[in-house]
């Protein structure tokens, strides 16, 4: 099979979609398919990038560090053409995202799209909300996965929120799966999780809370950084280390100071990519107070690297986290830290069978399997449409040509 992504989020950024797009990219490479990805271009990308063609783009408003596709349009279309394309998946609903549907309606082939985004949660990055509202959003996303052939949906609370929005196109829950394997334990692993404790000036006894995300105002870091004061009433010897980058990071340094806790608040900043699984590791809870993920990678490389969750929880979460012996899950920021010192006081042991069912669970083979079975799917789905349009307009055009025979039968 030919697959074109169309995404306006793609390396040289980092983030969640960028990273479950190349993952899923090289997996479908794996198994004989050809993936082309349109995108961005990037002042930092190479100049050269075997299978990703770049299109002019700009900086994304007030996400700077994001950017969106501007034009490119007819060199899209006559690419996509050359290539023969059976399929077309959009990843964003913006340039690229439109460019991706328009070059799949010229090319009569199925258009799937993911919502990855929760948009309602970012909209204090467009001119602080003041311009762009969740009505917006809602009319918005209305109308883009009504014009897809199928939308994937990270999570189950995608697909209701779709629902209300008045999505009618065919939807199927597939959360994204990661490569399992870069999270596993190795050997090396206790010298070098000893090191990186050291390093970071814990101790063998000390708690080590890790926070990994972009470091902005809808991830909720904040909201850890001020409970950690009763945290450390209770027990002195906790540590949340924040593992990141991203424009909110000043901010939650002050808070750290003005709260009493700066000491205990370690602000690592962005680590290397092959790094990442040794904090994940070396910490012994990973903990979260977002509410804004339809789904969230962080989560799932905490559990494939054995780390237990305290996590603030949505119906994606209660049903990834469905034993103790993974994590655990609270309702509100309020809740957090007595589910955190009830759950240090439990210690629930490990359970290394459940482990290993999950990790299939939330493995990058087991999504990928998913995502085949939906594309067959929707093409299939799009034959048919396509079938019943044409019927409908050969229908349409008989009638048409009786009415003008009867109207010119009267005159006449």
């Amino acid at each position: 099979m030919k697959i074109g992504f169309f995404t306006d989020t793609y390396f040289p950024q980092v983030s969640g979609i960028a990273t479950s797009i190349k993952t899923l990219r090289e997996e479908l490479i794996k198994l004989g398919h050809e993936v082309i990805i349109f995108t961005t271009t990037d002042p930092n990308a190479p100049d050269y990038e075997e299978g990703i063609i770049r299109m002019p783009s700009v900086p994304f408003v007030s996400f700077k560090d994001r950017r969106i596709v501007v034009r490119g349009m007819l060199d899209a279309y006559m690419i996509a053409k050359h290539f023969e394309l059976d399929l077309i998946h959009t990843h964003t609903e913006f340039g690229a995202g439109f460019l991706g549907k328009v070059v799949g309606k010229k090319l009569h082939i199925p258009v799937v799209h993911t919502y990855h985004t929760m948009y309602e949660d970012y909209l204090h990055y467009i001119a602080r909300g003041k311009v762009v509202r969740p009505s917006h959003v809602k009319i918005f996303s209305r109308i883009f996965a009504n014009h897809t052939t199928g939308v994937v949906c990270p999570s189950k609370r995608v697909i209701r929120t779709l629902k209300d929005y008045g999505v009618i196109s065919p939807m199927r829950v597939i959360p994204t799966g990661i490569e399992t394997k870069k999270f596993e334990l190795t050997t090396n692993s206790p010298i070098n999780v000893a090191q990186l404790r050291a390093s970071l000036g814990m101790r063998e006894e000390d708690t080590f809370l890790l926070s990994l995300s972009r470091v902005s105002y809808e991830k909720n870091i904040q909201a850890l950084v001020q409970r950690m004061p009763d945290v450390l009433q209770a027990d002195s010897n906790v540590f949340l280390v924040i593992v990141g980058k991203g424009p909110y990071e000043e901010e939650l340094k002050q808070l750290a100071f003005d709260e009493g806790v700066r000491d205990k608040v370690i602000f690592v900043g962005e680590v290397p990519n092959d790094r990442v699984a040794l904090y994940y590791q070396a910490a012994d809870y990973f903990v979260c107070t977002s509410t804004s993920e339809s789904q969230g990678l962080t989560y799932l490389e905490a559990l494939a690297s054995g780390t237990q969750l305290v996590v603030e929880g949505n119906d994606y979460l209660e049903q990834l986290i469905d034993d103790p012996s993974l994590g655990v899950t609270f309702s509100t920021d309020d809740d957090f830290v007595p589910t955190l010192l009830s759950y240090m006081a439990e210690n629930p042991a490990k359970n290394q069978e459940i482990l290993t069912k999950k990790k299939y669970e939330i493995s990058v083979e087991h999504f990928v399997k998913s995502i085949l079975s939906f594309y067959h799917e929707m093409m299939d789905y799009h034959e048919k449409t396509q079938e019943q349009e044409q019927k409908t307009e050969i229908n349409t055009n008989e009638k048409t040509k009786r009415h003008k025979r009867l109207f010119r039968g009267i005159f006449h």
